[in-house]
């Protein structure tokens, strides 16, 4: 009985939880095995301060409680999967260690100011959405605020800073709460430094995990998975800048189709950027009579040839809030979504079929956030059976779930550029923003824009979520447009230090049509193997576009290379950023693998040096890879009698989930796909096929053909949606096939 009292005397003496000079509330939640949240909220009128998950997070389960307390308390320990967790409350912190006791993370608030530090930077750490000078986020601070950042766009691409933080010891932070501050990783241990007076409510995500896809998956599941986009927006997107007049207009689209240049998406730029664009002007939804005269007969005729139009708007509602859906609107309020989204409808109703929303870092992260959600469920609410495409420069976390996709800004025609934009896609990437591109070419055109850097770009674009090329001196973005002579009409004179049009000497290059011609066509061949990819990405929050790391996590050489990728599960690109290359250096990891032109198979591990020319950017394909590959069309729902042709890459066993819909409409979500399971067991050599599941919505019966890479065997059969087994004898290969050392 006597130590009875002397416990409750002690816990009646416990202080209260002060940070930032006020009483605090702190809850500890396991929402997983994974994740655990952590919310510090200020105690006002005796209750805790709410902290709303809208708009950035997707509703989250109340999950397990661990700890709830508003006094000081001793050390606690508590079993989260297999992970242990000790919090404290002086400071307040939250210690993990895995099952063989290894620290992995620490997270500790800083009683006076609010500061949050973390641990855990002894390796690489990734993500922070779009933006800054490393792929490894080590040694900088990044401010999480609006605005194009510490660093020029121009030089490093568009800023966008997303608070997720991804490390390779197997932790990733979510910083929901506070929205603003800096970021610090230059130290031993990181810190979240709030913006003065912000510092409250803290609430924050700790995702813990060996496996970098379920630290993926996590994220996912708090900021929502990314939306089905429709396949036409896997194809190649030609941008235009001033047009000359309404002949301009049809001449490139019909261009496209004498050449048989593949393209599904023609983007116009608004009027105020340019002389001559869509609109009248900036922030108009007026077609502009010098080259949409008859705005209706146009778009109809660009249908009529199998595009998608794309257009440009610019100056949002300074405090845009509220939803399309929102019930009261008041008609004179110009920020409220719904009034705005209004004024986009007629150009839906004449065939426009998405929107370039360009800049926005002027407004909140709130407006900001609006206005992504504006364009996804605005599309939805004019055409409830269509599927969203906006392609924005600005947004935040959780903007993938509203059929967003990003650039990187107007960055400079450059070299260095080009090699800097693969890290950036990388880390945008892996901040739950898998669709992602460039501007071809580099927006800004400077001296070192030729018909070389172009190819080069191109080629890497053509492995890019966006595929589209955007730039000054336009003209020079067409695939034909190096064999004219021509820079395109003149642009409005502005011009950053070291911009420059190219030298006139280059403009009459026609190696560029046919080495452009070849990227386009194996982007479209490539559609079945990608759309499946995408389709993971909105199951899986797995990218697109994927460092080594997310498949090779135990390999110290490839956890950290920053200059090439793998596209999928199967392909790693290494684009070559090196003016005049003759040979590419790259990393091969463990392994064995295909030289993805010539099929040679080559032992991994190791750096190789793969000889170029100016058509070839190296691309590897990984051993027990299957790549289903379709006919060359001219737009993505072209229909063809082709084959699907699936390539097996013998050397292990492999696997991979053919995912195919409509392309368009929302009848995916209701079963209207089909999944069919390719599998190769490399010992007996056998390859299978069968049904996984969905409605049927491709044809009952096709011609398939499955051939052995490096070995020239291949089997064709009729395939009717019942599981077939196709045997290749083991005399088929070709015996003591050679493996280059």
């Amino acid at each position: 009985m006597k130590l009875l009292f002397i416990l409750l005397a002690l816990l009646t003496k416990a202080d209260p939880l002060r940070v930032a000079g006020g009483n605090v509330e702190l809850t500890v939640r396991a929402l997983s095995d994974s994740t655990v949240r952590i919310t510090t909220a200020r105690i006002s009128s005796g209750r805790p301060e709410e902290i709303a998950d809208a708009p950035v997070l997707v509703d989250q389960p109340a999950g397990r409680v661990l700890l709830q307390a508003r006094k000081s308390f001793p050390p606690k320990a508590f079993s989260v999967g297999v992970y242990r967790l000790s919090i404290e409350s002086d400071p307040i912190a939250v210690i993990a260690t895995d099952a063989a006791g290894r620290a992995v993370q620490a997270v500790r608030v800083d009683s006076d100011s609010g500061g949050i530090s973390f641990s855990g930077l002894s390796t690489p750490t990734f993500g922070l959405g779009q933006g800054g000078k490393q792929f490894d986020r080590r040694g900088a601070s990044y401010p999480i605020a609006n605005g194009r950042g510490p660093w020029s766009m121009a030089e490093y691409g568009g800023y966008l800073p997303l608070p997720w933080l991804i490390g390779t010891g197997g932790w990733a932070l979510f910083f929901h709460r506070p929205f603003s501050g800096t970021l610090n990783v230059t130290d031993e241990k990181g810190s979240l430094q709030a913006e003065s007076g912000g510092a409250l409510p803290i609430d924050l995500f700790l995702v813990l995990a060996a496996s970098p896809a379920r630290l993926l998956s996590q994220y996912a599941r708090l900021t929502g998975r990314p939306s089905l986009p429709p396949i036409w927006a896997l194809g190649y997107q030609q941008s235009h800048r001033t047009l000359a007049g309404p002949e301009e207009v049809l001449d490139v689209a019909r261009t496209f189709r004498q050449k048989k240049l593949p393209c599904d998406v023609l983007i116009y730029l608004g009027t105020g950027y340019t002389l001559s664009g869509w609109n009248t002007g900036h922030g108009s939804f007026d077609f502009n009579p010098a080259v949409f005269l008859k705005a209706n007969e146009i778009l109809r005729q660009l249908r009529d040839w199998n595009y998608h139009v794309i257009l440009h708007v610019t100056s949002p509602p300074k405090s845009l809030f509220g939803s399309v859906r929102d019930a009261a609107v008041r008609e004179d309020d110009p920020n409220q979504a719904l009034n705005y989204w209004r004024r986009h409808e007629p150009a839906i109703h004449l065939g426009v079929a998405g929107w370039w929303p360009d800049v926005g870092e002027e407004l909140s992260q709130e407006s900001r956030l609006a206005r992504i959600r504006m364009y996804g469920e605005g599309m939805l609410a004019t055409d409830p059976n269509s599927r969203p495409f906006a392609l924005h420069r600005t947004g935040y976390a959780g903007m993938q779930r509203y059929g967003a996709w990003l650039w990187s800004g107007d960055v400079y025609s450059r070299w260095e550029l080009l090699e800097r934009q693969i890290a950036v896609g990388l880390n945008t990437s892996l901040s739950g923003v898998p669709f992602w591109g460039t501007d071809i070419g580099g927006f800004w055109p400077t001296r070192e824009l030729t018909g070389e850097l172009y190819v080069r770009w191109f080629q890497f674009g053509a492995f890019c979520p966006l595929f589209r090329s955007h730039g000054r001196a336009w003209h020079t973005r067409l695939p034909w447009g190096w064999n004219t002579g021509e820079l395109g009409p003149e642009e409005i004179e502005t011009r950053p230090p070291g911009q420059a049009v190219p030298d006139s000497s280059e403009l009459h290059n026609p190696a560029v049509e046919p080495i452009c011609r070849k990227y386009l066509e194996l982007r479209y061949r490539l559609l079945p193997y990608s759309y499946s990819v995408f389709q993971e990405a909105t199951e899986t929050g797995l990218p697109v576009m994927r460092p080594l790391w997310l498949h090779e996590p135990e390999d110290e050489t490839a956890v950290g290379r920053a200059d090439e990728y793998m596209w999928g599960p199967a392909m790693l690109v290494a684009p070559v950023t090196r003016e005049g290359a003759t040979t590419r250096s790259l990393y091969l990891p463990r392994g064995v693998w295909h030289d993805f032109w010539n099929e040679e198979r080559l032992e991994g591990g190791r750096e190789i040096a793969r000889p170029v020319d100016l058509e070839t950017m190296p691309i590897f394909v990984s051993a027990g890879s299957i790549v289903p590959f379709g006919p060359v069309k001219q737009y993505t729902l072209e229909q063809t009698d082709g084959d699907l042709d699936i390539v097996v890459y013998p050397g292990a066993n492999g696997r991979f989930v053919l995912y195919e819909d409509d392309g368009v409409s929302q009848k995916y979500a209701r079963g209207e796909f089909a999944k069919t399971e390719l599998a190769w067991d490399n010992r007996s050599r056998q390859f299978a096929i069968k049904h996984l599941g969905g409605l049927r919505t491709s044809r009952p019966v096709r011609s398939v053909t499955i051939r052995l890479a490096g070995e020239g065997k291949k089997r064709t059969m009729m395939y009717e949606g019942k599981p077939l087994r196709i045997q290749f004898d083991p005399e088929d290969h070709i015996r003591g096939a050679r493996l280059e050392k």
